[in-house]
Formats: structure tokens, sequence, C-alpha cells
């Protein structure tokens, strides 16, 4: 059974040029212990998404369709029910920790508060839990780190500490939204090594939000790429990875940098993503793909299952399992 499962999801934002789709009709489900990699470019709907399921839309923003945790609907829950959910079942490490934090307060209070306010603790027994949460995300001396700012860590360590307050009332599912953002790839790959280990021993499912593919290789079960706020296709990390079957899929696997070919030349792919306040009538990458058909402008390709774990929105037709 999934921990959440998401159907049909739609996110709009109203503005004054007119109503922008951000996400649409977007299905997926996560099991407990399980970590979905979410990819895509900037603006594909990624960090929307997570929003959607936070309830953390902005104002003029709007969610519909369904998000079901634990049997629970997240989407239109009232807010004093949701804030409980948020506290204590579903957490969210943010892109930017140095501005997720308060500057104006010593980070052990900014840790203390989460205890006190949703698990009613004394602030003696918050400030032990949360330097035993420090130790666990691997703080060097945790009980010293408690009595500085934030200004006093480094970008890694903000990262951490950000972790630590997720997870600081056990939830069941963390939503990690471009948590290496910034990093050096030495600090990048502890966090993310941090995540793996903690998935175990807390029994955490995570929902990674990243255009890094090289993050989602190391710790993600499945995959899912999204362009223009739409699922271009989903299956596990193995097997998006060694047998892409989607055009954008691949042209994203090719433009990382790779160390075992002589290709001096980076791939990349043509063009910029379309306008979501303008998507043209059909596919929505048919002007950057290179395998583009004629009904790829005339009709949306559905996402569509060809596989027990496999899934993709495109005309082009399979001949085989990663080769259209």
């Amino acid at each position: 059974m999934s921990l959440l499962k998401v159907d049909g999801l739609n996110v709009s934002f109203d503005t004054p040029d007119g109503q922008v789709t951000a996400v649409k009709n977007l299905s997926f489900a996560v099991k407990a212990k399980q970590t979905l990699g979410i990819v895509g470019e900037s603006g594909s709907g990624k960090s929307q998404t997570a929003f959607a399921l936070m309830g953390l839309l902005a104002r003029n923003g709007s969610a519909s369709g369904s998000a079901k945790f634990n049997g629970l609907e997240l989407i239109g829950m009232p807010e004093t029910q949701l804030n409980k959910i948020r506290a204590e079942q579903v957490a969210m490490v943010f892109q930017d920790p140095m501005t997720s934090l308060n500057p104006y307060l010593k980070v052990g209070q900014q840790l203390n508060e989460v205890l006190v306010h949703h698990k009613g603790m004394t602030n003696k027994s918050a400030t032990a839990h949360s330097m035993r949460m420090l130790d666990a995300v691997k703080m060097p001396e945790a009980a010293k780190r408690m009595h500085m700012y934030p200004h006093e860590f480094s970008g890694g360590m903000r990262q951490r500490v950000m972790i630590a307050m997720a997870l600081l009332c056990n939830p069941k599912l963390l939503i990690a939204d471009e948590p290496t953002t910034a990093l050096d790839v030495t600090v990048q790959a502890q966090i993310m090594l941090l995540l793996d280990d903690l998935k175990k021993d807390f029994d955490t499912a995570i929902i990674l939000i990243t255009h890094d593919l090289a993050v989602v290789a190391g710790v993600c079960d499945h995959v899912m790429v999204m362009y223009a706020g739409q699922t271009m296709e989903y299956g596990t990390t193995e097997e998006i990875f060694y047998q892409p079957s989607h055009p954008y899929t691949r042209g994203l696997l090719e433009s990382v940098p790779r160390l075992d070919t002589d290709n001096e030349v980076l791939a990349t792919i043509p063009g910029n993503p379309p306008n979501l306040m303008q998507l043209p009538v059909g596919c929505p990458f048919q002007d950057r793909c290179g395998q583009a058909l004629t009904q790829c402008f005339t009709a949306m390709p559905e996402l569509v299952s060809f596989s027990n774990t496999r899934q993709r929105a495109c005309h082009a037709v399979i001949t085989s399992v990663g080769a259209p």
C-alpha cells in the first residue's frame, strides 16, 4: 500500500496576464521507506508539486485533484488539520537553508521550538532531543552548535540543521527540495549519503526534487521526469538511467558530463522550455525533440504503461524497452 498517492494533481496561478498552469494532471505514488526522485529543468513544476502537497502554495495559487497521505486527503484539508500533519507526519527541507533559518535566533532555540510547540516537551527535554538529532545528522560538536547562530555555520552545516529540524518529529514522509543547491560536490555527496542513511534508520519515505541526475542515481528507487508541469517518463532508477525511453529523458542524460567518453563537446537540448501560458497544441516538448512525429504537433500523448514499472508520454512507437 502506498504511503502517498497523488492522482490528477493540478496547480494553477492567477496572474495579471492570465492563469498559468504549473502542474497538469500529475499522478504518482510513494511507498514507505522508498525514495522517489522528481527531475526536470527549472520551471517544470517540481517545487510547485511539493508546495501543493504541503499546502504552501502562494496566495494566488490553487490546487485540485487528489493527494492522499495514509488515506487522508491533503488537497483542500483545513489548515488546522494540515498543520498537525505537517508537524508530525510530513516534513520538508527547502532549497536555501540560510533563508529558511531565522538569523536572529540561535539554532538550538529554533530546533527546540518545534518540539515544545508540537510535542509539548519541556525546554530541557527538547534540548536533549535536539542534540541527539544533530548527532544523527553527523553535526560535529552538536552541543556547541546549539548555542550558535545560522551565519556561523557553513552551507552544508545549515542544510544538516534543516534536515535535523525536519526529522525532529520522526515524520513518515520527507520532501527534500533541491537539498544540495549551492553546495560543493563533496558536501553534496555527504548530504545525500546522510539522507539515504536516515531513510534506513528512521523508516522514512523521501521525495527528492532536483535537477541533478547524479544525485538521483545515488539514492532514489524510482524517478519521475517532468516537463512543462507534466510527467514525461516514470520508472525505476536503473531503468531510467540505463534504458531511457523518452527523448526528453535521453536529452537530460546526454547533457550530463561523463568521464568515460572522449567527447569534447557537451550535448545540449536545443531551444527553451515553453511558455506555460501559451503551451503548444500537442506535446509540449515538440519544438525541442529531434524525433517529433506529425501527431506530436496535434495531440498530447497520454501517459501509458509499457511494463510493470514503466510509464511514458510519447507518440513514438516503442520497438523495445528503452528504445522508441
